[in-house]
């Protein structure tokens, strides 16, 4: 190639970048205004779904609204796919199929927050009552992602091709992508060309972050249930105690991760819960005992699990019990972000956010299912939102404190400007690869 061509080429890749950069610039604007006349109603809809959270399932309630806002804009919508997901589509010509998920369910916790809107909700799981709270941030996600909506068709024009919105329920027990899929989810709407989802966490609101590959853990539950033989508190000999099996366990099984795991490897193994007797004076014939393991590699995971299970019955033998029942179920797997697509997203984000846009070098540990779209042949991203006013994070930080973090009962997001973050980032996201008129 001549000079002459060389710089011609370079002039028109100049060109072609700047008229780029004005185009992300008014659709930034775009999507800004479109806020600026909706977001009363975004913040009322997301305080709305805190307060009333429903949990895994269940999500009833939730899914109705969010159906009804997305008739309201124009979507064909379907109600209870997989159970109480819903499928909102719109079609605007020919062009990519790119898909936004957001989760239905909450957790079965305790509010602690005492914000004017928390949830005071109670309910029954699992056989038992308990309270209900969006600790984990999906109403932040439901909000954010009906103002993605909102925004995208109110820019129409601009675009071609169809967009699908999900909503998933039982995000937080891993099965509700799978229920999703496993009524024909893709086979009933069509597979996306590309899929989007975002999380929010306990960092600086107006921030984000994300990564290339593996982004988030492999998941898997345990429940163990050790047995022996009951007696009187006071004459332990007659007794075979199943809380010392217990006890032992949650104990021994860490060396699981100190001895026999690469350091350098990832692996968590949690016990969360250990259930068994009714009084300080009576040795229990059973506990029940359940945790977590996560973990990013395929052969770490199985070391774990195969672990777990040589522990436990090598505890039960010490105690000269009965073989203890070991259930190991598989969770969600790691999502793995497709490396064109998030190189493709980053330019987005990096032209839009600048240096509030981070690119994560380590995955996350925890897990996700959305990786089941993933593995269902969707390339994805799977990115992270900051969502605490930076003045509480730097208030915090000063006192040697740590801000509340998901799964804790007192995490509350700022929903502005969390909300209106999240809807920018995905709007430009799904932009960025739909096609031009």
């Amino acid at each position: 190639m001549t000079r002459i061509a060389l710089a011609a080429a370079a002039t028109f890749l100049a060109f072609a970048a700047t008229a780029r950069a004005g185009d992300l610039a008014a659709q930034k604007a775009q999507i800004d205004a479109s806020l600026d006349r909706g977001y009363a109603h975004l913040d009322a809809l997301y305080k709305d779904i805190h307060a009333h959270p429903e949990l895994g399932m269940q999500e009833t309630a939730t899914a109705a609204k969010l159906a009804k806002e997305m008739r309201a804009l124009g979507f064909e919508v379907t109600e209870q796919v997989g159970g109480t997901g819903v499928v909102a589509i719109y079609r605007n010509g020919a062009g990519p199929m790119v898909m936004v998920r957001t989760e239905l369910d909450a957790l079965p916790m305790e509010e602690r927050t005492g914000l004017p809107y928390a949830s005071h909700v109670v309910t029954t799981w699992n056989g038992k009552t308990t309270p209900v709270d969006h600790s984990c941030g999906h109403d932040i996600h439901m909000a954010a992602w009906v103002g993605t909506a909102t925004a995208l068709v109110a820019m129409k024009a601009q675009w071609h091709g169809t967009l699908m919105f999900i909503g998933q329920p039982a995000e937080e027990t891993t099965a509700g992508a799978r229920a999703m899929l496993a009524d024909h989810l893709f086979e009933r709407f069509g597979k996306p060309d590309y899929g989007f989802a975002l999380h929010v966490g306990p960092g600086p609101a107006g921030t984000l972050s994300y990564r290339a590959g593996v982004n988030s853990s492999n998941s898997d539950s345990l429940e163990i249930t050790f047995k022996g033989k009951g007696a009187h508190g006071s004459t332990p000999q007659a007794s075979i105690d199943p809380v010392i099996e217990a006890a032992r366990f949650t104990i021994d099984v860490q060396t699981i991760i100190s001895r026999e795991k690469d350091p350098g490897a990832f692996g968590v193994i949690t016990v969360g819960a250990i259930q068994s007797g009714s009084a300080g004076n009576i040795i229990p014939d059973s506990a029940v005992l359940r945790g977590t393991v996560r973990s990013f590699d395929a052969d770490v995971r199985t070391k774990l699990l195969e672990g777990i299970r040589r522990t436990a019955a090598a505890v039960a033998a010490m105690s000269a019990a009965p073989a203890p029942e070991v259930k190991l179920e598989s969770g969600g797997r790691a999502v793995v972000n497709d490396a064109a697509l998030t190189a493709r997203t980053e330019k987005v984000f990096k032209a839009a956010f600048g240096d509030r846009a981070v690119y994560e070098p380590k995955p996350g540990s925890p897990s996700e299912d959305y990786s089941e779209f993933i593995i269902a042949g969707v390339p994805s991203l799977f990115f992270g939102i900051g969502g605490v006013d930076p003045k509480v994070i730097a208030a915090a930080e000063a006192k040697g404190e740590h801000v509340p973090a998901n799964h804790n009962p007192y995490f509350a997001p700022t929903p502005e400007p969390t909300i209106r973050f999240g809807v920018e980032a995905m709007s430009l996201a799904v932009l960025g690869v739909l096609s031009l008129p």
